[in-house]
């Protein structure tokens, strides 16, 4: 995820860029133009005995999926001044077919009219798609708060895609604060996708950026957001979570709560799954667990050590080949070790290489985050 004051009129910004993408708003009518000189120079050259004029329907329709209403117009216009342009060509040499064309003609007319029509319905569309989007994203940013490249003696990056149609805003959270007990982090994934998850995401955020700062130990940290968490939520919903502190060089506190472990990858590629000694159900459902709540354990992390964090829509992103889940310790291996600490460049090739194994969509949201000392 990614986190002008003009009077301009408003275009859509990225959301219509990448329609513009697949479908070229500007350049789609260079098309439907050659297909009316083509069919025009074919009737030509076919001589009068043959009549192909009828097929210049083609061109009006292809423009109202290819270009804008205005467009699409203009080019049912040039198509009509192509067919009368070659009216005393054709017609001479066949008899008896005013009334066959004068009903092409008015057929002609009625398809260029309704593909105007549509053509100015997907611009509206496009344009509500854009909306959507964008209020998506503004949610997203107040929801996530997302933290800069550098938060206190840490390095970020983070890509996060949502699986909801038309939308940014799913339920994988993360956050990173800087509190009077050292660097403080919370990666999770809500249970589901859409407004349901992103509510309960809120309510996690909130508490975890409260108690942070109000706490003294991770352990008292996350037992405030799971009584938060299981207050707020559905019976039988929950929230895999991981809570870090980073306040001791070359350390870093981890707590688990059913989350996916975080990955070290050292300078020479060597990757290790940071796996918890005391593993603990998800947030929201710790009163039906039994024995002591989970305590949080230390690892080393080197000064050019990089930290891999996920959510499940990561590692279980199926390949379009072979249906195989990612492999993204091997993968970090090499695209995150060979990132030189660059940790833009590194979550970027990390993406690129999930949708590359996806065949380029996915099914879950997603979130990968890169972790480092500065």
């Amino acid at each position: 995820m990614r986190p002008s004051r003009s009077k301009k009129p408003y275009s859509g910004g990225p959301a219509l860029r990448v329609l513009d993408s697949v479908v070229p708003v500007g350049s789609g009518i260079l098309l439907p133009l050659l297909l009316i000189i083509g069919i025009s120079l074919s009737d030509w050259l076919s001589g009068p005995q043959i009549y192909l004029a009828p097929m210049m329907v083609m061109a009006p329709a292809l423009a109202s999926v290819s270009t804008t209403w205005r467009r699409t117009l203009g080019v049912g216009a040039a198509g009509l001044v192509a067919q009368l342009a070659l009216l005393p060509y054709d017609e001479v040499r066949l008899p008896d077919t005013g009334t066959l064309l004068r009903a092409q003609l008015v057929a002609y007319v009625v398809v260029s009219l309704f593909g105007t029509y549509i053509a100015w319905r997907y611009e509206q569309g496009r344009r509500v798609f854009a909306a959507v989007h964008s209020v998506a994203e503004a949610a997203q940013r107040a929801l996530l708060l997302p933290p800069g490249p550098v938060v206190g003696d840490l390095r970020l990056a983070v890509r996060y895609v949502s699986a909801a149609d038309t939308a940014q805003i799913g339920g994988d959270l993360y956050t990173v604060v800087e509190t009077p007990h050292g660097v403080r982090a919370l990666i999770g994934d809500v249970r589901g996708k859409g407004l349901d998850a992103v509510q309960t995401a809120s309510v996690t955020l909130g508490s975890f950026r409260e108690a942070a700062y109000d706490e003294e130990t991770l352990t008292r940290v996350a037992q405030r957001v799971d009584a938060s968490v299981a207050r707020h939520m559905a019976p039988g919903e929950f929230t895999t979570a991981l809570f870090l502190q980073f306040n001791d060089p070359g350390q870093v506190g981890l707590l688990h709560y059913g989350h996916v472990p975080p990955l070290r990858v050292a300078p020479d590629g060597t990757v290790a799954s940071l796996d918890p000694p005391d593993p603990w159900v998800p947030l929201g459902l710790s009163q039906f667990a039994t024995g002591p709540p989970p305590r949080p354990w230390q690892e080393t992390l080197g000064p050019d050590d990089v930290l891999v964090l996920c959510t499940d829509g990561v590692i279980e992103a199926r390949s379009a080949v072979d249906g195989s889940f990612y492999p993204l310790a091997e993968r970090a291996a090499r695209l995150a070790a060979a990132s030189a600490g660059d940790l833009e460049a590194a979550v970027e090739r990390l993406y690129a290489d999930l949708l590359r194994h996806t065949g380029g969509g996915l099914s879950d949201d997603a979130l990968l985050m890169l972790v480092a000392r500065s």
